[in-house]
């Protein structure tokens, strides 16, 4: 892709899944990349896993301090940020009348304010000189999905947070929300079956589950110069299922 090599990178959730791809994918388009991840084994085997990322630092991107503690050491590690892929987030597969408050405060705060804490944190630093904020958001943010009611609606704020910022940070900052489908993650099999794998590979057009790398392919087209009119979008890639 164009325009990657040298760029200063944060990935949020970037020691596991959709993340680790992405990292991964920068750092071999020549990007200078720091992961941050709520793990603390997936931080201390992460650049054993990723090689060539600049580091992995712990942060709780719910957590406002957490936050500001760690752009401030990605400011002494890479001198600034020049793209955020604000990818972190959780789910609780559980019926609506089930949920219980503290599941849904926290899907939120991470899935919903953390993008926020952490894209603020980015902007803050892009302004001036520009740059380009990504988020994962969902299919499940664009059409209702029985059992993640939590999930769903912090995917939905995410695609109008991102709109809203698209609007505001031009032209500047261009900020864009990618929208997966089903991808087969360490938190998907985590919560399916391999019959309820099956069974939804059954009703995907292309009748698979993404691949994280599949994803981060995305980020790094939309990171890059050849994106350069794409703003405010939010970009479904699910292999059909939308349609």
């Amino acid at each position: 892709m164009k325009g990657l090599a040298g760029k200063r990178v944060v990935v949020t959730g970037g020691t596991s899944g959709i993340g680790e791809a992405t990292s991964r994918r920068f750092v071999e388009e020549g990007a200078r990349v720091v992961a941050l991840a709520a793990g603390e084994l997936e931080i201390e085997t992460a650049r054993e896993r990723i090689p060539g990322l600049e580091a992995a630092l712990r942060c709780d991107v719910a957590d406002a301090a957490q936050v500001e503690r760690a752009f401030a050491r990605v400011d002494g590690l890479l001198g600034g940020v020049d793209v955020l892929v604000a990818n972190a987030g959780i789910s609780v597969r559980r019926p609506f009348l089930e949920i219980r408050e503290e599941e849904w405060r926290r899907v939120l705060d991470v899935n919903l304010t953390g993008v926020f804490l952490c894209a603020q944190q980015a902007a803050r630093r892009m302004v001036a000189g520009g740059g380009v904020i990504l988020m994962t958001a969902s299919t499940n943010g664009l059409s209702g999905h029985p059992l993640y009611a939590d999930y769903n609606a912090s995917k939905a704020g995410v695609i109008l947070l991102a709109r809203t910022m698209a609007l505001e940070l031009a032209p500047a900052v261009r900020v864009n929300a990618v929208c997966p489908g089903y991808v087969l993650t360490p938190m998907q099999q985590a919560e399916y079956t391999p019959e309820m794998l099956a069974e939804v590979d059954a009703s995907i057009p292309l009748r698979r589950h993404a691949r994280p790398e599949e994803i981060a392919a995305l980020f790094a087209f939309l990171a890059s110069d050849e994106s350069a009119y794409v703003t405010g979008a939010a970009i479904a890639i699910d292999g059909g299922e939308t349609a």
